[in-house]
């Protein structure tokens, strides 16, 4: 099977996915805030927000780094786990496309520790962290077929799920759909 037998993208709520873990494109502090994380805070209920809360008391006291992910449970979502991955903020000075990279690789990576098959990604960074919404797309779908491509781990399925129609647009031309 090829990296892209394993993607789909599709026009969509992120919090109607039926997939086995839901990323979130959450801020350091892991507590909610706008957009996709917002969304997802209050559709999964206060069992994230406790979860995410432990997390800030035990192994994240100084919040999630940007680049990385981490696993709770989805609540009430219909999915199993939510991973919440901190994207980058763009920036027209530096170049933080590893950073960007980095979150959807250790969202893979994460989702395979926890034994997930199917997952269903954002459009991370490109909504209030500015990153230019084409090429957080060539980014976001190079960088899952890569990992995809390598074969090990669990993950069999991932779903970009866009909330507007040119954030389809842009993914699916990065597809080259």
């Amino acid at each position: 099977m090829t990296g892209e037998e394993l993607i789909t993208i599709v026009r969509g709520d992120i919090t109607d996915e039926r997939v086995d873990a839901i990323v979130n494109a959450a801020n350091s502090s892991l507590l909610g805030g706008g957009g996709v994380d917002g969304a997802i805070h209050r559709r999964g209920g206060p069992a994230i927000l406790e979860a995410t809360r432990e997390l800030r008391a035990t192994t994240l006291p100084d919040g999630l780094p940007t680049g990385q992910a981490v696993a709770t449970t989805a609540g009430d979502l219909p999915a199993t786990w939510v991973i919440h991955t901190v994207g980058p903020v763009w920036s027209a000075s530096e170049d933080r496309t590893p950073l960007l990279q980095n979150a959807y690789r250790s969202s893979v990576r994460v989702a395979r520790e926890l034994g997930a098959r199917t997952m269903a990604f954002p459009a991370i960074s490109a909504g209030v962290y500015g990153w230019p919404l084409e090429d957080a797309a060539r980014i976001a779908v190079s960088t899952v077929r890569a990992v995809l491509s390598s074969g090990v781990g669990s993950v069999e399925h991932v779903r970009f799920v866009l909330f507007n129609d040119d954030a389809l647009a842009a993914f699916r031309a990065a597809a080259g759909e």
